[in-house]
């Protein structure tokens, strides 16, 4: 496939400021692995920056493997057990009042890491009890049982990204389910979180199969849509299909508006764990925050 032009308007600003380097070396120090670093965000310098991080949980290598995806794959990874006390020491010393948590995918696991993740909220609500926690879940192999684990912990936003339109799963979400992965933002939903999902777009799909998807999720029960677009990680991942124009962001996020959610965050650069003030003003409206310090 002929390799698409990155258009000007995908232009991405490095970190290096003094939180920047305040940030990294926390993590570093700790041992920590952040999306952020392991998929490549074209965020992070502006998070960074403004003290926001995703941790990633169960080690940085993925049973998964999925063709658009930054992160190592491996048939099997490390355990940690003394993680979540590292993340939540991690989250007292940068005094953070927002906390987002992501994961590899480890089918190697019986229960795929549902009870490091359990741990893993409950150390940083030991820590910082009135912080916003954001959760960004695998499938866990459709396990309800794990699943039930991490909905138990009551966090203030359950994230799971559907990532892509149903009929490019085969080709580049391995060993996922469209279908499930609906179930599992249902299940969310049911059990009265706030409720988070995204997609990528660029990789091959079309404007109608996006808007399906939304509806999809939407009828779902998700609470909370992003989009963004797809950005090749290495010449050995997929390649980008098309850049995508801001007017077609533009149409994503005023339909599903329309439809019903309420936060949409469409954009180029748009990623889950994305610090956006519209989602973050919805949650606090949901569930007011004291404020930690």
């Amino acid at each position: 496939m002929k390799r698409c032009a990155k258009p000007e308007w995908l232009k991405v600003r490095l970190g290096g400021g003094p939180n920047y380097l305040r940030l990294q070396k926390i993590m570093q120090d700790a041992k920590l692995h952040t999306v952020c670093d392991e998929a490549l965000c074209p965020n992070k310098g502006r998070c960074w920056e403004n003290n926001h991080a995703t941790f990633m949980i169960l080690g940085d290598k993925c049973t998964r493997g999925c063709a658009f995806c930054n992160v190592t794959p491996a048939r099997t990874g490390t355990y940690d057990k003394d993680e979540p006390s590292r993340i939540a020491e991690a989250v007292k010393t940068l005094k953070l009042a927002e906390v987002v948590v992501t994961s590899v995918t480890r089918d190697d696991l019986e229960d795929g890491g549902a009870a490091i993740w359990a741990e893993t909220v409950g150390r940083i609500r030991g820590v910082a009890p009135d912080a916003m926690i954001e959760v960004l879940v695998p499938d866990f192999g459709g396990s309800e049982k794990a699943l039930r684990k991490v909905l138990d912990t009551r966090p203030n936003v359950f994230g799971h990204n559907i990532e892509t339109v149903p009929s490019l799963y085969s080709r580049i979400r391995n060993k996922a389910d469209y279908g499930r992965s609906l179930e599992i933002l249902r299940k969310s939903r049911e059990s009265g979180l706030i409720t988070k999902t995204a997609i990528m777009v660029g990789m091959g799909e079309t404007p109608e199969q996006v808007l399906a998807v939304i509806r999809d999720v939407l009828d779902a029960g998700c609470h909370i849509f992003y989009v963004g677009q797809y950005l090749q990680p290495t010449k050995k991942h997929l390649p980008v299909s098309r850049y995508v124009e801001p007017a077609e962001f533009d149409l994503y996020r005023n339909r599903g508006m329309e439809m019903g959610f309420k936060v949409v965050v469409a954009a180029p650069f748009a990623r889950s764990s994305y610090h956006s003030e519209e989602q973050a003003e919805f949650v606090k409206r949901q569930v007011p925050m004291k404020g930690l310090y």
